[in-house]
This record gives structure tokens, C-alpha cells and sequence, in this order.
């Protein structure tokens, strides 16, 4: 049975290429050095008039997002996000996703979406803060709460197809920096 999870979890590590487990904790990180993995999205799909853009930089020799403009509520707005799309399951044994970032000392948004939110405005957030200084921050599943109307409370780990860094919900300007990030 143990071999079965192994080989489960080494064959959904190869599959979700540019992949990288990590030794010193079994996390599997989410490539920041491929910024084709990564799409910019704003309020102005909707209407909104949020702007913002994703850049990709290499600071003290590793892969950098970065998440920066100006976060507006005006016209029914509120959001700019990076967002990742999963090409596998992550493994059930998941615990909740990890961050290496630093910010401007405002609070941001973990998004993520699930083959069950079908409709634009469905996901389950989590917020968490930053500071000026880089720091690891792990966000357990069920700390993430539904938004947007008809979903469950919970969601099921293998039911992920995304996540999205996110500046929302409030008129403020948005400087993230994401160094790492993955599920633990």
C-alpha cells in the first residue's frame, strides 16, 4: 500500500512538469521560472477598471513573480491576480499550499478554483499578509472559505484546477512578490 502512494505521488510529480519536489520538506512547488505557466487577470473582464501586470524576475540568482498595480472598486471592480492552472490532481495527502513572498504590508488573496465553480465569480479564497522582509506563509485548505455564492464549505483537494495570487477587495496598490509556491 505505502509503495502504491509512492509511485502515486512520484508519476503526479512528473506530470505536473516544471515540477520540483523539494527534499527538505516533500513540498511540491509550482514553477515561477516559467511565465508561460502563468496568466495576468483583472476586474476589466468585467468591467472594472483595476490595472495591474505580472513580471517575471530573477532576485540573488532565483525566479521571481511579481504582482504590482492599482487595485480600484469603482465600476462593481476590486481585483488583479496571477493565476496557475493545474495540468494534474494535486495528491490527496495535500495539506494546504505554501508561500514565499514579501509585499508592501498589505493584506493579499489566495484564490483557488475547483472543476465545481464553473461560474467566473465562484472560488475559495484565503487571505494572509505580508511585510517588507521575505517570509513563508502556509495556508491550510480548510482555511479557504467559498466566495461567490452556491458552493459547498469545503472542497475536495483533487478537485483543484487552479490558483491565483491576488490583490481584491479594496482600493489599495498592490506590490507582491512571490519567490516560491506550492502545496506542502
Amino acid at each position: 500500500m505505502r509503495l502504491i502512494n509512492l509511485r502515486r505521488l512520484v508519476l503526479c510529480v512528473t506530470l505536473l512538469t516544471p515540477l520540483v519536489v523539494s527534499a527538505e520538506d516533500t513540498m511540491i512547488q509550482f514553477s515561477l521560472s516559467d511565465p508561460t505557466r502563468w496568466d495576468y487577470f483583472s476586474d476589466q473582464v468585467m468591467g472594472g477598471v483595476s490595472e495591474g501586470r505580472v513580471t517575471f524576475e530573477t532576485i540573488d540568482d532565483r525566479p521571481v513573480l511579481q504582482l504590482t498595480g492599482r487595485v480600484s472598486t469603482a465600476n462593481r471592480g476590486g481585483f488583479i491576480q496571477a493565476r496557475t492552472k493545474l495540468d494534474q490532481p494535486l495528491p490527496d495527502t495535500a495539506q494546504g499550499i505554501s508561500l514565499n513572498i514579501r509585499g508592501n504590508a498589505q493584506p493579499y488573496y489566495l484564490h483557488i478554483r475547483t472543476k465545481w465553480t464553473v461560474l467566473p465569480w465562484q472560488l475559495y479564497q484565503a487571505k494572509f499578509d505580508t511585510s517588507e522582509a521575505w517570509q513563508e506563509v502556509r495556508i491550510p485548505f480548510d482555511a479557504f472559505a467559498p466566495y461567490g455564492g452556491l458552493l459547498r464549505q469545503s472542497f475536495k483537494i483533487s478537485d483543484i484546477r487552479s490558483i491565483a495570487v491576488v490583490a481584491f477587495g479594496r482600493d489599495h496598490d498592490a506590490d507582491l512578490s512571490v519567490r516560491a509556491i506550492g502545496v506542502y
